[in-house]
């Protein structure tokens, strides 16, 4: 069975910094779309960030420059670095994983595996 599971998420004032883990395990890790997702309270899960297996990158126009997504592929673990954190940052973050796709495509993205989510808020 898939399983990831997030870590990383706590209480951060406003231009700090935070680094959330995946830890993965259920499947073959390297060759597959891994992403980062966030869901606020009373709006939609929007897609903040993936990553492929040719290493190739997307990210949310709102957290480019400001945020990193990696991989290690030795551990299996999925990391979003995130800098200069903003209030409007505040959500729950998960990752998620497209087992049967190396090269991610932003417009059809259908994760089929997920984790239980890393609650990350940023205060003012």
């Amino acid at each position: 069975d898939i399983h990831l599971v997030e870590s990383g998420g706590e209480l951060v004032q406003a231009g700090g910094s935070l680094r959330l883990s995946c830890v993965t395990s259920g499947f073959t890790f390297g060759p597959c779309c891994l992403s980062w997702y966030r869901q606020a309270p009373g709006k939609e899960r929007e897609l903040v960030s993936h990553i492929g297996v040719d290493y190739s990158t997307y990210y949310l126009d709102s957290v480019r420059d400001r945020f990193t997504i990696s991989k290690d592929d030795a551990k299996n673990t999925l990391y979003l670095q995130m800098n200069s954190l903003k209030p409007e940052d505040t959500a729950t973050y998960y990752c998620a994983v497209e087992t049967e796709v190396p090269i991610c495509d932003t417009s059809r993205m259908m994760p089929n595996g997920w984790g239980q989510g890393t609650q990350v808020t940023v205060s003012s």
